[in-house]
């Protein structure tokens, strides 16, 4: 597999200060086709974007909402960014918030590959693509994802049901039938949301908790890539200097963990809140919490060392899953070493 030398053509974080009024974000280094937005300083929801629902088409991680329409949202996507309405929640005049921005494949096409015909915006060289589809209420329905390798994470949500919570797996959590609810605390539970998927489609179920196959759904689907991006699990051994070590092959630029043993929250740490380590400022992507500097980990140039005994971090034999972009790769494909921070 190729390594990916510079992973901020396809991934990168972008802070900025809300104006009260309208303002573009520049400096995210291309067209991001799914920006996931958090204000800091304040209490609010996520707020996330895609191309392939549109402009001021808008979901929030940490609730079962369905999709809403904000016209003083995120009102663009821009070649080196996105423009912003007068929506307190992504532009509050002097708040301050995170973005974090991926590069899928651009406007969607048709895919037919599935039972159920399928919007897909697929970026296979970074293992990246979004997924549009209305369901058919049938079992084992397939839909086809673009990526032309199997999917290692795959994130679901009911786009017209404001009760159906967010479907969540990583290859780090065992076969797709084993689930976690993005929006949720819990700890993984067994469902057919996914029943299995290949290089070309995810198989659906008929499940009770994201209700992935009666009406209008986004879904995010990822592949591992080497010197980018990483999907697995790991064990907490309890210590609060020398915790368990991730490696990724690469130094994260974004990095969320989840516990998927007992109840947690998801925590989400990033190369630009903090830029020395440790890395203790995180948000929560089931809450709309303000951020919050408490637990410790380091990002290294060839993973993450978790600095804490926090329950949600690295308790004792407890398992993890984790989903990380890159900054750097350990070693590019011409023999040059990342650095450490």
């Amino acid at each position: 597999m190729a390594i990916i030398d510079k992973p901020s053509d396809y991934f990168n974080t972008k802070l900025y200060t809300g104006n009260g009024s309208t303002q573009s974000i520049t400096g995210v280094g291309f067209q991001p086709d799914w920006v996931w937005i958090k204000e800091r300083n304040n209490a609010a929801s996520h707020k996330l974007y895609d191309i392939v629902r549109g402009a001021t088409e808008v979901l929030e991680s940490d609730g079962s909402y369905g999709e809403g329409t904000d016209v003083n949202g995120l009102t663009a996507f821009d070649s080196d960014g996105f423009s912003l309405g007068s929506s307190i929640s992504n532009n509050g005049s002097g708040d301050t918030y995170a973005s974090w921005n991926w590069k899928a494949g651009g406007t969607a096409s048709s895919n037919t590959d599935g039972s159920i015909t399928s919007s897909v915006s697929a970026n296979q060289d970074a293992g990246f693509s979004i997924v549009s589809y209305t369901g058919n209420g049938t079992d084992n329905a397939t839909i086809g994802h673009g990526l032309g390798i199997k999917p290692d994470c795959l994130i679901v949500k009911n786009r017209d049901d404001g009760t159906d919570g967010w479907g969540y797996w990583n290859k780090g959590m065992g076969a797709e039938t084993q689930q976690m609810a993005l929006n949720l605390t819990n700890a993984a539970f067994t469902d057919d949301v996914f029943k299995s998927s290949s290089s070309i489609t995810v198989t659906l179920g008929t499940d009770t908790w994201s209700n992935v196959n009666t009406e209008k759904y986004i879904m995010y689907a990822f592949a591992e890539k080497r010197g980018y991006s990483k999907f697995g699990s790991y064990t907490g051994n309890g210590s609060s200097t020398n915790g368990a070590f991730v490696y990724t092959g690469f130094k994260p630029a974004w990095f969320m963990i989840k516990r998927t043993n007992s109840t947690e929250s998801w925590y989400i740490h990033d190369n630009k809140r903090d830029t020395f380590n440790p890395s203790d400022k995180h948000l929560l992507a089931n809450s709309f919490n303000a951020e919050n500097a408490q637990e410790d980990i380091d990002l290294l140039s060839n993973g993450i060392k978790i600095r804490s005994s926090d329950s949600g971090y690295n308790a004792s034999g407890s398992t993890y899953m984790y989903m990380a972009f890159a900054e750097n790769p350990f070693v590019t494909s011409t023999g040059i070493p990342g650095l450490a921070r």
